[in-house]
């Protein structure tokens, strides 16, 4: 070995060099940032399995700010919720002042703070790769990528910040002093004000939504698939899944078999059963604690 090294000595060491570089591919040039696209992404069974909101619920009750107990009729509330179908706005109203009641009288620096760990802990693995990878080259492309969601803008800007994003859109808690009230500002962002979201940020951003994107798993984002020009369905539901095919957009599903994998408890169907899941676990708690 000595020997070798010896007569590596009276090699042309720079010649080899300046050969190997000379040889190497040039790299792909990068891309003019493009200020007027963006690309809009739901978050549940979208971008991640099942529910965020869920898992940040449950991640309270680890941390004993409410009870397991608690977490349980929150559960049985989402799942009874999403066996009765459909959505529609009384289910929506009623679950208004009490999707975030168990947040009421936190410290708003204390939740993102212990949102950031939850998602550590028990989202991080849930992230959809094939999603991301999606999100990632709206931002090789020099696209702006945003998170849309009904779960609290504190969790969605988390999960936006740890996925390297450019921000989030999500439900909006009423604060006072630093404090969450447990009561909403406006409604969740549902339906037709996860688009009224979209419209808000192109014109704060100077955004062209007929060049901008937008991903969901769910029929009831057809308002929002609807305001882009390049709307997309991943992991869509049946309706979802018909009415891409039907209208010739890409679709996109990251599933096994084309299954939902289900993690601890079954994704809500939307934002409003979601929330109805929230307040039917919230009114049985009120009714056993009184």
């Amino acid at each position: 070995m000595r020997r070798f090294w010896q007569r590596g000595k009276d090699q042309d060491h720079k010649s080899a060099g300046e050969a190997s570089a000379a040889a190497a591919a040039e790299p792909e040039p990068l891309p003019d940032p493009d200020p007027a696209a963006a690309a809009f992404f739901d978050v549940d069974n979208t971008m991640m399995r099942g529910a965020s909101i869920y898992y940040f619920a449950r991640g309270l009750a680890a941390r004993k700010l409410f009870t397991m107990r608690d977490l349980a009729m929150f559960t049985w509330g989402q799942v009874a919720f999403r066996l009765r179908g459909t959505e529609n706005s009384e289910h929506i109203g009623s679950a208004k002042e009490a999707a975030l009641s168990f947040v009421a009288g936190q410290r708003v620096d204390k939740i993102v703070r212990l949102s950031e760990e939850i998602y550590d802990e028990v989202m991080a693995d849930r992230i959809w790769h094939g999603t991301r990878t999606l999100a990632l080259q709206h931002l090789d492309s020099g696209q702006q990528v945003w998170l849309v969601t009904a779960t609290p803008v504190e969790v969605a800007r988390t999960i936006a910040h740890r996925l390297g994003l450019t921000g989030a859109l999500g439900t909006v808690a009423e604060t006072r002093d630093g404090v969450y009230t447990g009561r909403l500002v406006g409604n969740l962002l549902h339906g037709p004000a996860k688009a009224e979201a979209v419209r808000a940020l192109a014109h704060r951003e100077g955004l062209d939504l007929a060049r901008c994107a937008a991903y969901s798993d769910s029929i009831n984002d057809l308002p929002m698939l609807g305001v882009v020009g390049h709307p997309h369905a991943v992991n869509p539901d049946p309706e979802l899944r018909v009415h891409a095919r039907d209208h010739g957009w890409p679709v996109h599903d990251f599933r096994t078999g084309r299954k939902v994998t289900m993690i601890a408890l079954p994704a809500a169907a939307g934002a409003g059963a979601l929330a109805g899941g929230v307040a039917a676990g919230v009114a049985l708690r009120r009714h056993y604690r009184g």
